[in-house]
């Protein structure tokens, strides 16, 4: 009979080959000491039914066959034992859980005092993987005197408790400021690289176009005519101004119009006119508009009385 070292030299070979990569969480070292101690278990087994080598695949394969039987022995023993309201599986779980899957109980004990049966050295002691602490806000509620001890816990107090997570909003007079001036400068510096990769630049340096980029300059004809013409705050406050005042004209002319149509007369006189008279005298009107705010007519602010 083979030595199982010698039956699965083949596998180990391989797997250190293969897992040369240390787990880097505690998690996974846990796992994988398991998973290497599953793996000797079918080596020894292979070694027992007279195999002298296996290829890795072959022993990966019977590996997953064996954690995935065990896993379903487990989780079918804790379903009955949550069935019949215990937290913790006992013997008998285990056997109901074999004769559900179909296996015969009654072989266990004479494989177990079998003659060829090998045994394995413990696995490496290793640390159960730690569970994270969950959110604790305030003190946690113990059961009152007439609730049994077995009765489920209270809940976190986070889960009732109300936590408030907004901030009341920062009214002080220089801290407003000082924010208004970061997001200016950030806007400004944005808006800045945006204008050097999108339009012309020009640089400090002749050898590195691309370091300190800066915006082209770009020369005018008449470099005074910005500081002449009005501001987007200005042009608002004159529009404002007209508006208001072709409003009051408007309201003015409605009000004679109204007092024209009552005469019986005027209504006569008006339909003896031609539907174009009134076309020339607004088309002059338009023509005689001037665009530049500055060659147009003054106008003074209308006073309203107060009644």
């Amino acid at each position: 009979m083979a030595d199982p070292a010698v039956a699965s030299g083949g596998f180990n070979a391989g797997a250190r080959s293969g897992g040369g990569k240390a787990a880097s969480s505690p998690a996974e070292n846990y796992h994988m000491a398991r998973r290497r101690t599953l793996q000797v278990v079918v080596s020894a087994l292979l070694t027992e039914c007279g195999f002298e080598s296996a290829e890795k695949a072959a022993v990966e394969s019977l590996t997953e066959m064996m954690q995935s039987y065990i896993t379903e022995i487990g989780r079918c023993a804790k379903s009955y034992c949550e069935h019949t309201a215990r937290s913790i599986p006992t013997l008998p779980d285990a056997v109901v859980t074999l004769i559900e899957m179909g296996f015969n109980v009654d072989t266990l004990p004479v494989y177990a005092k079998r003659s060829q049966r090998m045994v394995i050295t413990a696995p490496p002691v290793t640390n159960a993987p730690v569970t994270p602490k969950a959110l604790t806000a305030g003190q946690k509620r113990l059961h009152p005197s007439y609730i049994p001890s077995h009765f489920p816990e209270f809940p976190d107090p986070h889960t009732y408790i109300k936590t408030p997570t907004f901030r009341e909003p920062v009214s002080d007079y220089q801290v407003v400021r000082e924010k208004a001036a970061s997001q200016r400068r950030d806007v400004e510096r944005a808006l800045t690289r945006f204008m050097a990769k999108t339009g012309e630049t020009q640089s400090l340096f002749k050898d590195d176009i691309t370091a300190f980029p800066l915006i082209a300059a770009r020369p005018t004809a008449i470099p005074y005519l910005s500081a002449l013409l009005p501001s987007e705050l200005e042009l608002q406050t004159l529009e404002e101004t007209d508006s208001s005042e072709q409003d009051d004209q408007t309201d003015s002319d409605n009000t004679a119009g109204n007092g024209l149509n009552d005469d019986p007369g005027a209504d006569k006189e008006n339909s003896m006119l031609p539907p174009s008279s009134m076309v020339p005298s607004v088309k002059a009107s338009e023509e005689n508009m001037i665009d530049n705010p500055y060659l147009r007519p003054v106008k003074k602010p209308k006073v309203r009385r107060k009644k």
